[in-house]
């Protein structure tokens, strides 16, 4: 039977999902996705799916993947949601369709325990502090019983713990085969178990960094397989372009001179000054910072000529002379004792690419990207391409499954259909063609599918935009707006999600909304930045439970997407302003350019479209479910007063419209009474 009519009969009424799960109802543009996808697998070549909220594409991409019986590749943007798919719904679907599938999870380097660092980490100067000291030891005894490594195990690690990076490695510090505990390497055996698998699941900087730089296995484990899925594909461009291009920190400097003093004190004491040669690599980077200006906060400098804007160019250049002095010194110092500890061979290859870094840095950019720096405790210099289209046409759309070249890269095409892409998010663009996304990624020539939600916008969902509201330009708009929200908020007992577009905005609102209700014994205000976001997360979907008070959050950046809330703690989403790419960024300012240059209007063909398409993706936190009701709010009136706003407002789900204040005080109200247990609101 052809995998096209095995995966029909799966979602049919009465089929296999139906008979598992009394609950399961077939949808048809769930089956109608599946069906593409299992099309794709069978013929070869590239697919890209926009599948609305509440279609059920994990299950439309696993089905037939499975079924399949090839290698496959799942990449996601989050580690969440390969946990999820790893622990969840893999195992669940696998059991469901009597398949033995061996299945891995990979993750990158910084996501796993080193033992090797984890020991080193007693001797660090941090490791003394008690917070720090009492975290550590915590770890410590955690990794006698974890068999994966995967900090993810560790509950109430922090993300933002100073522990993290003492206790794992990265691709600078990694000793490798050199490296004593070696043969318990977590990041190994996770690799190990990748190439022996029928199912890998990885994220985007993992497969990115991997193309970049063919560091995390990928290079070994891409030839065998034969079907690639990117699940939540609408951040591919931006992730790639993070790897393909070239970045080089003051931090990347700093802890290559932490790795110099340790090591050279441990191995080799007395057999060079480290302490001398780590303090000048440590002063030369400081130097190099304050050679970029004083600046509060962070910020981007154009770097189009020889030197970043408002940067003295005398002061720049003798800053990145003193940084590869001090780089060479230690080189010289390393390259003596070298054959003592593998420690100061990866420490020698770590100066030799700094070295190569800063002579990069140190003359003209290229041509075909974009340069910057970011300034802020620390500072990155970055220069990037502008979008993934050309590595992904001739690096890998254009490579056949099988076999592996010299390079490591698959060589002559393999007999039989092509390796098979799939490339799926909620969101992809707001046109017919997704060129939002396709341009980009590469993608013009792959076959396009749009399946719509499978919710009824118009029966849960309104959306209203506030008329009396100032100008978003107008410097009281965040303020308006936030008494606006903390009225509305009060009326509905929280569930009140604020998105802004700037970090500005966010500390504006999140203050304004604290004072507001300082000592209030019914809300509880969270402010992204001030808790770890798994925390902040967890205490909104609580909402009101157990008698804790009702929340709104305020945030901004990672939370517009991803972040999933189904129920009654989250009815009341409202967007700041509407989502303009920012125009000083070096990147966008360079994507603009070339638009213009090449005769087309940026505003139109780009600046548009990245609007619409982060307005829907924030849109998309309110209805989460059949049965969640809610009402989206756009804080910013040129949504209906500029002629762009029609665009605009097709790209979001058609909710029904609140015309007036009254409307929305009806609906809200409506909402007070009503759980999403109940039937739609009116």
């Amino acid at each position: 039977m052809a995998l096209v009519e095995m995966v029909q009969e799966v979602f049919a009424p009465g089929g296999v999902l139906a008979r598992a799960d009394t609950h399961f109802q077939p949808r048809e543009g769930q089956t109608q996705m599946a069906m593409a996808v299992a099309h794709t697998i069978e013929a070869g070549g590239a697919l890209v799916v926009e599948a609305g909220t509440g279609v059920g594409k994990t299950f439309s991409y696993l089905v037939p993947a499975l079924l399949s019986g090839e290698r496959v590749l799942l990449s996601t943007a989050t580690k969440a949601l390969q946990d999820q798919l790893f622990a969840r719904d893999l195992p669940r679907l696998a059991q469901t369709l009597g398949l033995p599938v061996r299945m891995a999870l990979l993750k990158g380097r910084a996501s796993y325990l080193c033992l090797y660092r984890m020991e080193l980490a007693r001797q660090d100067v941090s490791a003394r502090e008690p917070g720090v000291a009492r975290v550590l030891a915590k770890v410590e005894s955690w990794s006698h019983g974890t068999r994966s490594g995967d900090l993810a195990e560790l509950t109430g690690l922090d993300e933002r713990s100073p522990v993290i990076p003492l206790v794992t490695s990265t691709r600078e510090n990694c000793l490798g085969s050199q490296c004593p505990r070696f043969r318990e390497c977590h990041v190994h055996l996770a690799r190990r178990e990748a190439l022996a698998a029928d199912i890998v699941v990885i994220n985007h900087h993992l497969f990115f960094a991997d193309v970049a730089v063919r560091e995390s296995g990928m290079a070994e484990l891409l030839p065998s397989v034969r079907v690639v899925v990117f699940d939540e594909a609408h951040q591919i461009n931006e992730t790639g372009v993070q790897f393909l291009g070239l970045t080089l920190s003051t931090g990347q400097l700093m802890d290559f001179g932490r790795g110099l003093l340790a090591a050279g004190l441990q191995h080799a004491r007395g057999l060079a000054d480290w302490t001398g040669l780590a303090s000048q690599v440590d002063l030369s980077a400081r130097d190099l910072r304050l050679a970029a200006g004083d600046m509060r906060g962070s910020a981007k400098l154009r770097w189009t000529d020889e030197t970043p804007e408002s940067v003295r160019p005398d002061e720049w250049q003798a800053a990145l002379r003193r940084v590869a002095l001090a780089c060479a010194q230690a080189q010289e110092a390393l390259d003596t004792v070298s054959e003592i500890a593998p420690d100061f061979v990866r420490l020698y290859e770590r100066g030799t690419e700094l070295l190569a870094r800063l002579a990069h840095f140190s003359g003209p950019g290229n041509p075909d990207a974009v340069r910057w720096v970011d300034v802020g405790p620390q500072l990155r210099l970055t220069e990037s391409p502008l979008d993934i289209a050309e590595a992904m046409r001739t690096r890998l759309l254009a490579t056949p499954a099988e076999p592996v070249g010299d390079d490591g890269w698959p060589g002559e095409p393999a007999a039989g259909p092509g390796r098979a892409w799939v490339f799926t998010s909620a969101t992809l663009g707001d046109d017919e063609q997704l060129s939002w996304f396709t341009e980009r990624a590469g993608l013009q020539d792959a076959q396009i599918l749009r399946v719509a939600s499978s919710f009824d916008y118009g029966a849960q969902a309104a959306l209203y935009v506030p008329r009396h509201l100032p100008s978003p330009a107008d410097p009281s708009h965040s303020m308006a707006l936030a008494r606006w929200v903390g009225e509305a908020a009060a009326q509905l007992g929280g569930r009140t999600l604020v998105l802004t577009t700037t970090l500005k905005a966010l500390r504006t609102i999140g203050d304004a909304l604290k004072a507001q209700f300082a000592g209030s014994a019914a809300l509880e205000v969270l402010v992204q930045g001030e808790w770890p976001k798994r925390r902040l997360m967890e205490r909104f979907r609580e909402g009101s439970e157990h008698g804790q008070q009702g929340c709104v959050l305020v945030a901004s950046a990672t939370f517009w997407e991803g972040f999933d809330v189904p129920g009654d703690a989250l009815q009341l989403v409202v967007i700041d302003k509407l989502p303009f790419p920012p125009p000083g960024d070096p990147l966008v300012e360079a994507r603009t350019q070339r638009i213009e240059k090449s005769g087309g209007k940026a505003f139109k063909s780009y600046a548009l479209p990245e609007a619409a398409v982060a307005l829907k993706q924030g849109a998309g936190r309110l209805i989460r479910r059949e049965s969640d009701q809610g009402i989206l709010v756009v804080g910013d009136t040129r949504l209906i007063t500029m002629g762009y706003g029609k665009r605009l407002l097709a790209a979001l789900p058609p909710m029904r419209r609140l015309e007036s204040e009254p409307e929305f005080e009806a609906a809200l109200q409506a909402l007070t009474r009503a759980s999403t247990t109940a039937p739609p609101f009116p």
